[in-house]
């Protein structure tokens, strides 16, 4: 089977992609992987020179670079592997708002905290900093949590 159209893959696998493609991003650019200024970037970009007047844009100089790329990528990606995977409705059913809310909350905190769960955790705990390591402890005893308060366990096997 290829693996390109497989609907879910190993954890094992995708951990060990994203840890590949970081290292790659250490020796080339020698820059972390991370996404959420990419995103802001991004927004930045398509308001248009009006952006550019808000103090934390300005700052941020949203030219098109590495990061803004890589979201670009994730988004161009995902859709890649909905279609090969024969993917056709989102497989969140009935989650997508839950989802939608969590996804604005996770940027706005990753904003705040200067950083995204890329940023943070994946990179941090690469270059075997302390906070990158906590993060991860953190973010997913919070995110079991929340998945155990939200929903049935049933729901989550």
């Amino acid at each position: 089977m290829n693996v390109l159209s497989q609907r879910r893959w190993p954890a094992y696998a995708a951990g060990a992609g994203i840890g590949v493609l970081s290292w790659i991003a250490f020796l080339a650019l020698d820059h972390p992987l991370g996404v959420s200024t990419g995103f802001v970037r991004a927004a930045a970009l398509l308001e248009g020179p009006r952006a550019m007047s808000l103090p934390y844009l300005a700052k941020l100089e949203p030219l098109v670079n590495f990061e803004v790329m890589l979201v670009v990528g994730l988004l161009l990606g995902a859709w890649v592997s909905a279609r090969l995977s024969g993917d056709r409705a989102p497989a969140l059913r009935g989650r997508a708002l839950p989802a939608l809310i969590g996804g604005f909350l996770l940027m706005f905190g990753a904003r705040l905290a200067n950083g995204c769960t890329s940023g943070h955790g994946i990179s941090g705990s690469l270059q075997l900093a302390v906070s990158g390591w906590l993060f991860f402890v953190s973010i997913f005893a919070a995110g079991m949590a929340a998945a155990f308060l939200l929903y049935r366990k049933e729901e989550l096997k």
